[in-house]
């Protein structure tokens, strides 16, 4: 009778384990699949996926209200993700505003502040004290970061040429306005 039941048992307790491991594993990679195909990430030499903007009001793109990176195809476009609450954003904005107002009238390159999940009383408290005139818009939901990849922290700031593709990334804060002009001149 031993026999019997040792024939019907089937497969044994040690392979049974390793199926369901082995299919555990499988399920984790096609959601980790499926998760990278939803939310695509922009690569250093690789196009950036577009996404939306949506400006706050006075820190518009020559008055547009919405728009899509791939709007800005053309120029060189620097964006730079601050938050309110972040000291090192506070060092680094007023050069980025310099910045700003050198490249500005010339039309080629677009320096764009992207607001990390903060508060419009926080970013608009922000804008005001560094005297911020470049277009800026919210990230709420870290949808424009999460594209970006964001993963140190804020700042960082992104530099894409012409064609779209992603060619540089800083993370932290410039150390003067000097070094934002070095790598918009190396794109050009």
């Amino acid at each position: 009778m031993t026999e019997e039941l040792t024939k019907k048992r089937g497969v044994s307790v040690p392979v049974q384990i390793a199926i369901w491991v082995f299919l555990a594993g499988l399920l984790a990679l096609v959601g980790f699949g499926l998760n990278h195909a939803q939310n695509p990430m922009a690569q250093i030499g690789k196009s950036v996926p577009d996404f939306d903007l949506e400006y706050y009001p006075g820190y518009e793109y020559n008055g547009i209200e919405k728009m899509k990176l791939s709007d800005l195809r053309g120029k060189i476009v620097v964006i730079n993700i601050w938050a309110s609450w972040c000291k090192p954003c506070e060092q680094e904005a007023p050069d980025l505003e310099q910045a700003w107002q050198i490249y500005k009238d010339g039309g080629d390159v677009v320096i764009l502040g992207v607001d990390y999940v903060d508060t419009p009383k926080g970013a608009e408290g922000y804008l005001t004290k560094f005297d911020i005139t470049f277009p800026n818009a919210p990230d709420l939901k870290s949808n424009i970061s999460s594209i970006l990849n964001r993963q140190m922290g804020v700042p960082e700031t992104y530099f894409i040429d012409r064609t779209g593709i992603l060619r540089h990334v800083k993370v932290g804060p410039f150390a003067s306005v000097g070094e934002i002009q070095s790598i918009i001149s190396s794109m050009e």
